[in-house]
């Protein structure tokens, strides 16, 4: 093996495959279920809360050149995605290019 693909394999056997292990469980165990079972509808708002945690710290205490972007264009940023999502019939990528753009717009103009 050539030592410029080791940390690709590194890469695929630590972080790919561990995670595709409880993929793959997930849809096995959760074939059966029905959408409105307690036990999705409980693993859809774990999942919700998950990710609403994560967007609160990167946007609250957000790491490296983000940092660099006063909270209140983060904020701003954050209102115009969901301000996007909510116009563009609830379209998650609409939201996101939305938000982006207010992000690195209000970036460029107001650098702390």
């Amino acid at each position: 093996m050539s030592p410029e693909l080791a940390p690709y394999l590194v890469l695929v056997v630590v972080g790919f495959l561990p995670n595709e292990v409880w993929r793959l469980l997930g849809l096995v165990v959760g074939r059966g279920l029905h959408e409105d079972s307690e036990v999705i509808i409980w693993v859809r708002a774990v999942a919700v809360a998950v990710l609403a945690a994560v967007i609160a710290k990167l946007t609250l205490v957000p790491p490296g050149a983000l940092a660099a972007v006063p909270l209140l264009v983060r904020l701003a940023a954050i209102g115009c995605g969901y301000l996007a999502y909510l116009l563009l019939r609830r379209s998650v990528f609409a939201g996101l290019v939305a938000g982006e753009a207010a992000l690195i717009l209000g970036g460029l103009l107001f650098p702390s």
